[in-house]
């Protein structure tokens, strides 16, 4: 089964639906975002970037999303519509330097989903324009139950900041915008028992490199979420490409603080990896400013322990190298901390500093992160990132293996405006 269903078709199938839930649901139109960004990127005399682009590089984005859903007794149809555009130098410096690791993706794809729900209208060295549909699904809901098939997103796990038990699409721990994740094409189910607990399973179908489904490249996994009195515990159980993965996580109180975490056990083809995330959580009042804080530390059993992130070195790590390039790591070596903490300055500006710390080379990214209402319907989201180390370390900038080149970048601001209806 080699033949994609496309976007056109599924849009066809989506508005046949749509159409004939109608009549129990008229107002199928849910409401939506627009969203501009405006990113840039200043570089080192050291950084390779510079070879393709002038200091500083600049992009502007644009994301336009609609939501669309049905409902007839206890079936549900849900569909979220994307129209995305992109201009600016990130996309020179990604076709210039194509497959690097470091380099995150600028538009989503569906080249290994089950299902091929986006379309690229326009695209050149610097620009791009598409339009995708990133949730498709049909929810059948009982009392104590829910099926949904289709593009969806699912979150496990209960780290903050890393989330070594979420292995579906999980966000970047510096990304400024967590709003929504890229739906994948599963099948998911939950159970909820009369006590509280629930039980969730998943069925990810992917396709392969030769665009094939195949079972080698599909995630089964159940996670089983129970209370202990005020305790809260997570057991989880998995078939994620090749391996096995297994899961054991909690939440409990402690003090006036809430201390939580997740362990891993990967068992890979060469190897038993564990990987382990726990952190402290505290809110209090500062100043007079309501406050919360975030303490996280992420043992990350795949990453490089040395500080070595040569070519070389990571050409001899290949459980880290593909896990980043499928988007479920973000991180390159073994120990991190992370602080976070959230002021409310007023009702509707908070202020975020944040500070991800590889322990591992003493190298750090710096974050100050503003979010700030200007209307009911109106945001600005706006951050600065400074990274800090030495040449040759994660956010000092690795070797780019051209000599006296690396992959480095100095200061950088987002903004962006999202305007809700």
């Amino acid at each position: 089964m080699n033949h994609k269903l496309s976007l056109s078709a599924l849009v066809c199938i989506m508005s046949c639906m749509l159409a004939a839930s109608a009549f129990a649901d008229r107002n199928l139109f849910k409401g939506g975002h627009a969203k501009y960004i405006f990113q840039l990127n200043t570089f080192p005399d050291e950084s390779i970037f510079l070879d393709v682009v002038d200091t500083p590089s600049v992009d502007h984005f644009g994301d336009l999303r609609l939501k669309f859903s049905g409902q007839k007794d206890a079936v549900r149809l849900a569909a979220d519509y994307q129209l995305l555009a992109g201009k600016g130098d990130g996309f020179v410096i990604a076709s210039s330097l194509p497959g690097n690791l470091l380099i995150p993706q600028r538009i989503p794809t569906d080249e290994f989903r089950l299902m091929d729900l986006t379309h690229v209208i326009s695209q050149d060295s610097n620009s791009v324009l598409v339009h995708r549909l990133d949730r498709l699904y049909v929810d059948i809901t009982s009392a104590n139950a829910v099926a949904r098939i289709g593009r969806q997103a699912v979150s496990w796990g209960n780290g903050l900041i890393y989330t070594p038990m979420d292995f579906f699409n999980p966000f970047d721990p510096a990304a400024v915008d967590k709003e929504y994740k890229t739906g994948d094409d599963m099948l998911y189910g939950q159970y909820l028992r009369q006590n509280g607990d629930d039980l969730q399973a998943v069925w990810v179908l992917r396709r392969d490199i030769s665009g094939d489904v195949s079972s080698d490249v599909d995630s089964i996994a159940a996670k089983y979420h129970g209370f202990a009195g005020e305790k809260e515990y997570d057991l989880l159980v998995a078939q994620h490409f090749d391996d096995k993965v297994f899961g054991l996580g909690g939440i409990t109180n402690v003090g006036g603080g809430v201390w939580r975490g997740d362990i891993t056990l990967t068992d890979t083809e060469t190897d038993n990896v564990f990987s382990l995330v726990t952190s402290l959580s505290y809110s209090w009042i500062g100043w007079g400013k309501n406050t919360s804080g975030i303490l996280e530390y992420f043992y990350n059993g795949f990453g490089i322990d040395d500080g070595n992130y040569s070519p070389a070195a990571l050409a001899n790590n290949p459980d880290l190298v593909e896990r980043i390039v499928r988007g479920e790591l973000f991180t390159l070596g073994r120990h991190y901390l992370a602080a976070s903490a959230t002021v409310e300055m007023t009702p509707l500006w908070l202020l975020t500093p944040n500070a991800f710390i590889n322990l591992s080379d003493a190298s750090m990214l710096a974050q100050l992160v503003s979010a700030y209402d200007l209307k009911q319907d109106l945001q600005l989201l706006a951050a600065l990132g400074v990274p800090i180390g030495a040449p040759g370390t994660e956010y000092g900038g690795i070797d780019s293996a051209v000599p006296g080149k690396t992959f480095s970048t100095s200061l950088s601001v987002f903004a962006q405006l999202a305007w809700y209806f």
